[in-house]
């Protein structure tokens, strides 16, 4: 059976020193860092820079590569809406904007832990805009989880005012 977990923020990380002040920040909960990764993207239409040293951050020691960066560009550019997609509230009709307290659903299933990849694990993230939850990878060293690839990026739903078919 699958665990549902709901995450609550005051407020987004706008910054790395921000972030690292969340009590979500200790890392010890996979889910809590899958719902920063989400938090995190929201900053990109604002600042690529912060959103880049935020992701570093979750990332540990493994910082972004130049072809990360390019992708996070081509996913996120114009397209700020997709990481607010997964917060509550957030709907196409309201162009994505998600309540406040920002709160979000992390979700395992029953292949989230496999053997084949101890110390990883793969949580699912709903999307309004999607008909199918995304994932969060993550790797576990010593007691804290970090990000290890980020799956929340793809195409959704535009915003009902963006839409090609209106």
């Amino acid at each position: 059976m699958s665990e549902i977990r709901t995450i609550t923020f005051e407020e987004l990380p706008k910054t790395a020193e921000q972030l690292r002040k969340m009590p979500q920040m200790s890392q010890k909960d996979p889910f809590e860092v899958a719902a920063l990764t989400a938090a995190v993207l929201c900053r990109y239409e604002e600042n690529a820079q912060d959103t880049t040293d935020m992701l570093n951050a979750l990332r540990g020691s493994r910082q972004m590569s130049p072809y990360d960066l390019q992708f996070l560009r081509d996913r996120l550019t114009g397209k700020g809406y997709i990481p607010r997609s997964y917060f509550a509230g957030a709907t196409p009709g309201n162009n994505y904007t998600p309540t406040v307290p920002y709160t979000i659903e992390v979700s395992d299933n029953l292949y989230s832990y496999t053997e084949s990849l101890e110390g990883y694990v793969k949580l699912d993230l709903r999307s309004s805009g999607a008909d199918n939850p995304r994932q969060v990878q993550l790797r576990q060293k010593g007691e804290q989880w970090f990000l290890w690839e980020n799956f929340l990026m793809a195409d959704i739903r535009p915003p009902e005012g963006k839409s090609e078919w209106q």
